[in-house]
């Protein structure tokens, strides 16, 4: 069985480790967009990785990202 939460937490991760940008200049960049969130809850949200997807797009908005693709093809269990 897919673990989605797992899944949508490496995603996520991922971004922010190809952009070197740590969850305290994630908190900044959200907050430059109008998104009121801090460094623990943004840390929390990916540690649990039960965020929305709405979350989701606003990270990568705040990470400038306009365009992006998530690869399911390989998570799938056979």
């Amino acid at each position: 069985m897919i673990d989605w939460y797992q899944m949508a937490r490496n995603v996520l991760r991922a971004e922010l480790v190809r952009q070197g940008v740590t969850y305290r200049q994630l908190a900044a960049l959200l907050a430059d967009v109008g998104v009121a969130e801090t460094e623990r809850s943004v840390a929390n949200k990916l540690s649990r990785g039960s965020f929305s997807f709405a979350f989701y797009l606003q990270c990568m908005h705040a990470l400038g990202r306009t365009d992006f693709r998530i690869d399911l093809t390989g998570q799938r269990k056979r």
